[in-house]
């Protein structure tokens, strides 16, 4: 891709390209670095402290080294295997459109007193919310970084198979995205509650006040570690949502299709990231610890729609106080890293 510029101007590959983030050109990828405050958060990869697992002195990774998440692909992804996911009117055993346990302002008493209409309404914007994020983080950020991955513009030696391996995640991906707008106005049409979303989700305006820090050579590589931490840190919050009888069938099936693939994207991603800890050079790794912020609340959307219920503007930011405070805001911070870093086996 990078020799040809000119044929493929527009292509959102070209926009990506972090290689010029990784060790200055002719110079040997750092290998024997103390790991940087904070490198745990990616992922929870043990930083290498050698070269990449199979590096060779050309600066390509022997095959050896990777084994693939995906050898049962064709068999086993949501898109290859998986029917459409039909909403039908909620039934009297399974009525709600997310769970109570998972929506963090459903447990305030100023919104569990809500009427129950309004309540209802309350899970079904948190369904809203985490369908579009999963639309809009997977078709605006993490497949431009599989297509990086796949097409080896993304500066990092890997094995065949494995840039191989990230078409099979762009396919996964773009189907997730479909598949939650083709939900989202499912329930919008059943409902009859329109969605009340931000024009930009959270996830993308940090994203760009962390990339506005950084020095212009390195803005490519954190949205790079970006995806890494946001392959694994949701591949293990969605494995361990509870099986609550009470959702409707439709969404308990679509967020279980969506946890067996991204499963296997975070065994994946995990590996990914030691070829591309042993690439980067230290101010890089410095650079690295800088996306923690992934893990911060949406608190504006969520500010936003309390007002919309009818609070006033104290009551909404007693809410966001009460249930974001930092001790609960970091105790997330480190479950979710617990998450992330636990060994992981896909069949």
């Amino acid at each position: 891709m990078c020799g040809i510029v000119g044929l493929f101007v527009g292509c959102s590959a070209l926009a990506y390209c972090p290689r010029k983030a990784l060790a200055p050109a002719g110079a040997a990828s750092v290998a024997g670095s103390e790991p940087v405050a904070g490198s745990e958060l990616l992922a929870g990869s043990e930083p290498a402290s050698g070269p990449a697992p199979g590096a060779r002195n050309d600066g390509e990774q022997a095959d050896v080294s990777y084994s693939s998440p995906f050898a049962r692909w064709s068999e086993r992804a949501t898109v290859r295997r998986a029917p459409r996911r039909e909403l039908s009117a909620p039934s009297s055993d399974a009525s709600r459109y997310f769970s109570p346990d998972l929506v963090p302002v459903a447990r305030h008493p100023l919104i569990a007193h809500l009427r129950p209409e309004l309540f209802d309404a309350v899970l079904v914007q948190h369904l809203y919310r985490y369908l579009d994020f999963t639309a809009k983080l997977e078709t605006l950020v993490v497949n431009r970084t599989a297509l990086g991955i796949a097409q080896g513009s993304v500066g990092v030696g890997l094995p065949e198979e494995m840039r191989f391996d990230a078409y099979k995640i762009y396919c996964d991906e773009a189907y997730h995205a479909l598949f939650s707008v083709d939900l989202m106005r499912q329930v919008r049409d059943t409902t009859g509650i329109a969605p009340v979303l931000p024009d930009q989700p959270y996830f993308l305006r940090r994203l760009e006040e962390i990339q506005q820090e950084l020095p212009p050579q390195t803005r490519a590589l954190a949205e790079l570690l970006f995806v890494t931490v946001s392959e694994t840190l949701i591949s293990a919050s969605l494995a361990e949502l509870p099986v609550d009888s009470e959702i409707v069938p439709a969404v308990r099936e679509t967020i279980r299709d969506h946890a067996a693939d991204e499963g296997r994207h975070h065994v994946y991603f995990a590996a990914f990231l030691r070829y591309l800890w042993a690439a980067l050079d230290p101010m890089a790794r410095r650079e690295a610890a800088l996306i923690a912020a992934f893990l911060q609340p949406d608190t504006d959307a969520v500010r936003a729609e309390l007002l919309g219920y009818g609070l006033t503007r104290d009551d909404a930011e007693q809410v966001l106080a009460e249930v974001y405070d930092e001790r609960t805001v970091a105790a997330h911070t480190r479950a979710a890293h617990t998450r992330a870093t636990a060994k992981r086996t896909i069949s």
